[in-house]
């Protein structure tokens, strides 16, 4: 499993110019990969929240393939058009706002990835990783049964009454 914390740290070392070929002061190269990696945190953590809270999140006591099966389903499309749903008003604020945080760096990280013209600062790149941080901690502390609620709206098809 990737460890949404251990990609917030990497994504901090790359900011702050620690990782990569220019110690001390990051290339646009660096700020770019630290938002990718900051929004691949969000991801991860959503994954990881809808395999333990379906699963379960003891390795000693599920059934790994299902556990494997549910954390890979997660997709990137499909999770930020529900972040955007009309259903969202169901979900206390702390989902919410990881939901909206969710949306807000996939589009960040479709620029650092995908627009050879997008730049960022050191400082905007920061701000996203601390937002990020906080919003994955506040959304774990959401109860458990809003978290499988919100792992199944993510998660399966949507069907008409």
């Amino acid at each position: 499993m990737v460890n949404h914390r251990e990609l917030i740290r990497i994504a901090r070392q790359l900011a702050a110019g620690h990782l990569g070929s220019s110690v001390g002061r990051p290339r646009q190269a660096d700020l770019r990969r630290a938002v990718s990696t900051a929004y691949y945190a969000l991801f991860h953590a959503l994954a990881a929240c809808a395999a333990d809270t379906l699963i379960g999140p003891n390795p000693a006591s599920r059934i790994e393939p299902l556990w494997l099966q549910t954390y890979r389903t997660l997709d990137h499309g499909q999770a930020k058009e529900r972040c955007q749903g009309a259903m969202m008003g169901l979900f206390p604020p702390g989902i919410r706002d990881f939901a909206r945080q969710f949306v807000e760096m996939q589009v960040q990280r479709h620029d650092a990835d995908y627009n050879p013209g997008a730049t960022f600062t050191r400082r905007e790149v920061r701000r996203f990783i601390n937002e990020t941080e906080w919003h994955i901690a506040r959304f774990e502390s959401v109860p458990e049964q809003a978290r499988r609620a919100f792992a199944v709206y993510v998660l399966f098809r949507l069907i008409s009454r």
